[in-house]
């Protein structure tokens, strides 16, 4: 038998069972639209965190009381019984550190931004030293950066993401405008360029002033994170790394052999854990999808051994005709492969279709890969295959003459 030939068969053997067909095809379409939106959606957080971490240059890297991500509620006591990084912590590093190109500290909060009669309620505030947002390459579209002088004498100013200018101030010239932050008035001198929303939260709602003055509001007794930037990263990155290390450890007192009393992260360690954790997410969520398509498959070899059944007698003609055991075996192997490719397309379809509308629900980042797609055509059209091999088999199987009298 032609392959042209199986295939009209197929087709034409589902078309006249299309409610069948369908109902038949659900496992699998829900198996592979599992698979797809599954790896789209991790692969759009993969790129999420490595351009979020990445944005502070691979020659960045930090040090802060705790992680920058932690697993555990234990691991959370453990390392808020930590002593507090606090601002002449940061200012030792700065004078003493000769490995380092640059170095800025930052806190934050949660406050409410008024202008006039309307406010924003949650609003991130962000105490900054002067060289904070070019280390975080923050890029000020409107008026100016922070200036040492701004530190020095804790001025009121800041410089606001675009949230805050949309809600408060649309249609005006945000610059020298005022604010008032929890309570405090500050002067608006500059305004970030859009960053947009990431899992649903805006990352544009948020207020910087110098740290100066943010202590002056909130205190000096919660602890910074200080970010430290090498010539390069490679070994200048380590050398730095080892030296603020070093430095550190002598200004908390670290015995020789106790662990650091800190946190000192690059980004090539964050975008490694982090990646590990969106894989090892992936394999389970890919696990409990394989399992829908192996019941797609169950349910694909339960009809096409009805259809064997039903269709005895065609296949006893066939056999009188001429037709050889591999010609039935391979026709429905045909129809078992052609259900289930036609269920991995509408999978495909569906899965894509989720990941986007999570993505415009709560903006949880999507990336579709191409790999995945034909992952998904190919591991649904094996799935059918596989489960067709047992209803094929008994097919060609059949004698004719017993096929033939079975609708006599």
């Amino acid at each position: 038998m032609e392959l042209k030939e199986a295939l009209k068969l197929a087709v034409s053997s589902l078309w006249s069972n299309k409610m069948r067909s369908m109902l038949t095809l659900l496992g699998i379409v829900i198996g592979v639209a599992s698979v797809i939106a599954v790896v789209t959606l991790v692969n759009g957080a993969n790129a999420f965190i490595l351009t979020k971490f990445s944005s502070y240059g691979a020659n960045v890297f930090t040090i802060s009381k705790m992680p920058a991500i932690i697993t555990s509620a234990d691991a959370y006591v453990q390392f808020e019984k930590r002593k507090n990084i606090l601002l002449p912590d940061y200012r030792y590093i700065l004078e003493n550190c000769k490995q380092c190109t640059g170095m800025g500290a930052q806190q934050a909060g949660i406050g409410k931004v008024v202008h006039g009669l309307e406010s924003v309620t949650d609003s991130q505030i962000r105490g900054y030293t002067w060289q904070m947002p070019a280390l975080q390459n923050l890029n000020i579209v409107q008026g100016r950066d922070f200036t040492d002088s701004d530190e020095e004498h804790a001025a009121h100013v800041c410089i606001v993401g675009t949230d805050i200018v949309d809600h408060l101030l649309p249609g005006v010239d945000p610059i020298g405008q005022e604010l008032r932050v929890d309570g405090v008035m500050y002067t608006i001198i500059g305004v970030s360029e859009k960053q947009g929303s990431t899992f649903g939260a805006s990352q544009d709602n948020w207020v910087g002033v110098p740290l100066t003055t943010f202590q002056k509001s909130y205190g000096t007794s919660k602890s910074v994170t200080i970010y430290v930037k090498a010539a390069t990263s490679g070994p200048p990155l380590e050398a730095a790394a080892d030296e603020v290390r070093v430095l550190m450890r002598s200004r908390r007192h670290d015995a020789p052999d106790a662990p650091q009393s800190f946190e000192l992260d690059t980004n090539n360690t964050l975008v490694g854990f982090a990646s590990t954790l969106t894989k090892s997410f992936g394999l389970v969520a890919g696990a409990i999808a394989l399992i829908s398509l192996i019941v797609g498959g169950i349910v694909i070899m339960n009809i096409m051994l009805v259809s064997v059944t039903e269709r005895t007698r065609e296949i006893g003609i066939r056999k009188a005709l001429g037709a050889r055991p591999k010609d039935i075996l391979m026709q429905f192997l045909i129809e078992a492969g052609t259900m289930a490719l036609i269920g991995g397309v509408f999978g495909v379809i569906g899965g894509v279709g989720v990941a986007e509308i999570v993505t415009l629900a709560i903006g949880f980042p999507s990336s579709i890969a191409v790999w995945s797609v034909l992952m998904g055509l190919i591991m649904a059209t094996a799935t059918g295959l596989f489960f067709g091999v047992y209803p094929a088999r008994q097919a060609a199987r059949l004698d004719p003459i017993v096929a033939l009298r079975s609708e006599l």
